[in-house]
C-alpha cells in the first residue's frame, strides 16, 4: 500500500495544494537533476555525442512502461500536446465530407488541430454534448460518444480523463467502435497518465500524446507521443537532423538521408536530447514507475473516500464513482452558492484547487495528506 510521499516534495507545510491537474510540484530528487543538467550546460566539453541518444533512449522506454507499449521506439518525444496532435493531423487521411468526433468541452489542445484540419479538408466536427442530467451522467456521455462514431468517421479525439470534471471514457469501447468504420482514434492522456492505468495495447488506441508536467511530475515543455504501426511510414511535422536514419553518426551528418529513423522516433522534436529538461524527466518516471501507478490511483482514492460522502450531504454534486478518476473529479455545488465567495475563502484558508466552468476541480496527489481534504471540508461546509 502507497503511503503519503510529501517528504519528497518542498512544498510549504501551510499550503494544501489539491491540484495536479494544474501543475504537479516537483520532487527534490527531480529538482536536482534540474540543477545538474545547468551545471552540464556549463561544461559543454563533457557533452558527448553518443549523450544525444543514450539518455532520450532510457526515457522512451521509461514511458513506454507506464502505458505498456509495446516497443519504446512507438514512443516519440514532443514539447507539447498541440506538437503531437499536429503530427496526427498531418497524418490523417480524411476526405471531404467525412466527420471527427470530439468531446463537448475537450482542452484546447485536442481541438483547435481538428477545427483547422476540418475547414482545409471540408470535414464535419461533431462535438458529444455534456449530458444535463445528474444520474448516469458518465455513463450516457460514453453512449452518445459510441452512437456518434458512423461510416463517414476519420478520427475520434478524445482523453482519457475529461479535464474539467474527472469523467472517465471508455477507450476499449470507443476504439473498437472506431475500428469497426476505419477510423483511427487519439487520445489526450495528460490528466490521466501517470496517475490512472492506461495499456495502449489493450485499450487499441492508435496515439496517445500526453504533457509531461502534471501527473508524469515532470519539467514544462517536454511530453510524450504513442504511435501505432498506422504511423509507422509517417511524415513528421520538422526535418531535423536527429530524426534522420543514421543520425548518431556524427561524422556523416553532412551526407544528408532522405529516410527517417524508424517507428515513432521520426516524430521527435529537434533538440529533444535537452541536457536538462530530459534528466528531470527520467527521474520523475522512476520514481512514478516505483510507486505503481494503479497504487497512486488507489492513494487518491483511500485519501477523499470519506469526505465525498459529506460533500454530497452538503448539496455537491460528484460524478458516479465507476464514471469518474480518483486523482481527479469535479465538484458541483449546490445552488445559490457563489463561486467567487468560494473561491476567497479557499484563498484564506491557503487551499489551492481549480474553477472550470460551473465545476470546482478537486485534483490530489501522493503528496497530500488527510489534512488537506479536511480543510478544503471546512470550507464547503462552510458556505
Amino acid at each position: 500500500m502507497l503511503h503519503c510521499q510529501k517528504h519528497l516534495f518542498s512544498l510549504e507545510p501551510n499550503i494544501h495544494y489539491i491540484n495536479c491537474a494544474y501543475m504537479s510540484p516537483l520532487m527534490r530528487p527531480v529538482e536536482y537533476a534540474g540543477y545538474e543538467g545547468v551545471k552540464r550546460k556549463v561544461r559543454p566539453n563533457e557533452v558527448l555525442p553518443q549523450d544525444f541518444f543514450t539518455q532520450p533512449e532510457i526515457l522512451r522506454g521509461l514511458f513506454a512502461q507506464v502505458i505498456n507499449a509495446e516497443l519504446p521506439k512507438r514512443v516519440a518525444i514532443i514539447p507539447s500536446v498541440s506538437y503531437g496532435m499536429a503530427i496526427v493531423a498531418n497524418n490523417l487521411k480524411a476526405k471531404k465530407g467525412q466527420n471527427i468526433v470530439v468531446a463537448e468541452a475537450q482542452f484546447p489542445s485536442n481541438v483547435y488541430s481538428w477545427r483547422t484540419l476540418a475547414e482545409e479538408k471540408k470535414l464535419e466536427i461533431k462535438t458529444v454534448s455534456y449530458p444535463k442530467q445528474k444520474e448516469n451522467r458518465g455513463k450516457t456521455w460514453n453512449q452518445h460518444l459510441l452512437e456518434a462514431i458512423d461510416k463517414d468517421t476519420c478520427l475520434v479525439a478524445i482523453s482519457h480523463t475529461h479535464w474539467a470534471n474527472g469523467t472517465n471514457f471508455d477507450l476499449k469501447a470507443i476504439s473498437k467502435r472506431a475500428h469497426e468504420v476505419g477510423a483511427i482514434v487519439v487520445v489526450d492522456g495528460t490528466q490521466s497518465v501517470g496517475a490512472m492505468p492506461i495499456d495502449v495495447q489493450e485499450m487499441g488506441v492508435d496515439a496517445l500524446i500526453c504533457a509531461g508536467y502534471k501527473w508524469l511530475m515532470g519539467p514544462y515543455s517536454l511530453g510524450f507521443a504513442y504511435f501505432n504501426e498506422k504511423f509507422d511510414d509517417g511524415k513528421p511535422i520538422e526535418e531535423n537532423w536527429i530524426n534522420r536514419k543514421d543520425s548518431e553518426n556524427f561524422g556523416n551528418l553532412v551526407n544528408y538521408q532522405d529516410d527517417y529513423q524508424p517507428f515513432a522516433l521520426r516524430y521527435d522534436v529537434g533538440e529533444r536530447s535537452n541536457f536538462i529538461l530530459v534528466p528531470m524527466a527520467i527521474a520523475a518516471l522512476t520514481h512514478l514507475l516505483e510507486w505503481g501507478v494503479a497504487n497512486i490511483q488507489d492513494y487518491c482514492d483511500r485519501l477523499t473516500k470519506e469526505a465525498i460522502p459529506i460533500w454530497r450531504e452538503k448539496g455537491c454534486w460528484i460524478e458516479d464513482e465507476t464514471h469518474r478518476s480518483k486523482h481527479l473529479f469535479g465538484v458541483q455545488l449546490p445552488d445559490g452558492i457563489s463561486m467567487e465567495n468560494l473561491q476567497n475563502k479557499l484563498k484564506e484558508k491557503h487551499i489551492s484547487v481549480s474553477v472550470r466552468g460551473d465545476f470546482v476541480r478537486i485534483s490530489p496527489n501522493v503528496y497530500n495528506d488527510a489534512n488537506d481534504i479536511s480543510a478544503l471540508t471546512e470550507v464547503i461546509l462552510g458556505l
